[in-house]
């Protein structure tokens, strides 16, 4: 690592060069690291975060700031590259987690996962909220009003990422049985119900009150988009690979067009004001359905998702986190607080 940065200080390296070295880094540390702890039956997910933490500001920007500054600047064009991969990253993740959703097992499970969404919404929520009427005024931002700060304190908490569930039910091998898909479309309905708290939230922080037309907009958006797309969506789905799997020889014909469906849902859940994976969840449940998918298509996808999409993605969460402000004993309290709740 230090002869890296070093060479990439002398030899001026462009934005594509500093961007190629980040995949390179994230890839080969995050997946040495998971491999590691895969043998100690671990999932993987935790050494590619682990990598990303090693990465960033929390052990390289503290031991040597130069060489984290020049391999991960904070320049906005330049993080904007490995992020896009990342962002991406996450739709194909999730796309492949619809796919291997099995459909009538969570409609005979529904009530236990709505339930479970509900109790792991509320519960963090509201001790969440609990816990910013008793932060400090230090740790407060400056101007804002406690309730807020409850409010997204509450908010944050109560919101599974689901990204790492998916993972994590995935590399345990949980995902084809009952328990990985209660987990899974628990949290994916946490996330839906995470949004709409946002939107709320975000209404009372910047204008003191809550926006019903935006509110309502989200909540109707999100079931006319569920029940266009397991109605007339699924048709318009399943002959779309039909008609390119019988149209075009190459096998990667049906692989474009499933990225482009995945794409297309991701893009409406974005307009609507809910999360682009929440679109890439339902197009993986409705491809995954189509009687045209072959287990050879969906190992393609699962190979390279695993491979390079999936270590950049939690590489870069890891990179976000700064394990040093933990110096700072309120810090360090409310940490420990905000783990166990």
């Amino acid at each position: 690592m230090p002869a890296v940065a070093f060479a990439a200080g002398k030899t001026g390296m462009s934005a594509e060069g500093v961007f190629v070295l980040e995949l390179i880094l994230l890839l080969v540390v995050g997946r040495g690291i998971g491999e590691i702890l895969e043998s100690l039956g671990q999932p993987a997910v935790m050494g590619q975060l682990i990598g990303g933490i090693l990465l960033g500001p929390s052990l390289l920007g503290w031991l040597w700031p130069a060489a984290e500054r020049l391999v991960f600047a904070d320049d906005p064009s330049q993080k904007s590259m490995i992020n896009a991969v990342a962002q991406l990253g996450v739709l194909m993740l999730l796309l492949l987690t619809g796919m291997e959703t099995d459909l009538r097992l969570v409609r005979r499970v529904g009530r236990a996962c709505f339930s479970i969404s509900a109790a792991g919404v509320a519960v963090p929520f509201v001790l969440g909220f609990i816990a910013a009427l008793f932060m400090p005024d230090t740790l407060l931002a400056a101007g804002s009003e406690r309730i807020v700060a409850g409010l997204f304190l509450g908010t944050a908490l109560s919101i599974s990422s689901v990204k790492i569930v998916a993972m994590v039910v995935r590399d345990m091998n949980f995902m084809r049985r009952d328990l990985g898909q209660v987990i899974v479309s628990s949290a994916i309905i946490e996330d839906t119900i995470g949004w709409v708290i946002i939107a709320i939230t975000i209404g009372i922080a910047t204008k003191g009150k809550v926006e019903i037309g935006s509110l309502a907009f989200t909540i109707l958006g999100v079931a006319a988009f569920m029940a266009f797309s397991f109605t007339l969506g699924r048709r318009i789905v399943f002959d779309a690979i039909r008609w390119t799997n019988d149209t075009f020889r190459s096998e990667y014909a049906v692989i474009t067009v499933i990225l482009a469906i995945m794409g297309a849902m991701a893009l409406i859940t974005d307009l609507i004001g809910v999360h682009t994976v929440l679109g890439a969840f339902v197009a993986g449940i409705l491809v995954g359905e189509s009687p045209i998918l072959s287990r050879h298509i969906e190992g393609q996808l699962r190979g390279i998702i695993t491979a390079l999409f999936m270590p950049v993605f939690f590489g870069v969460a890891g990179l976000s986190a700064d394990l040093t402000v933990l110096i700072d004993p309120q810090l360090a309290l409310l940490t420990v607080a905000l783990v166990v709740i």
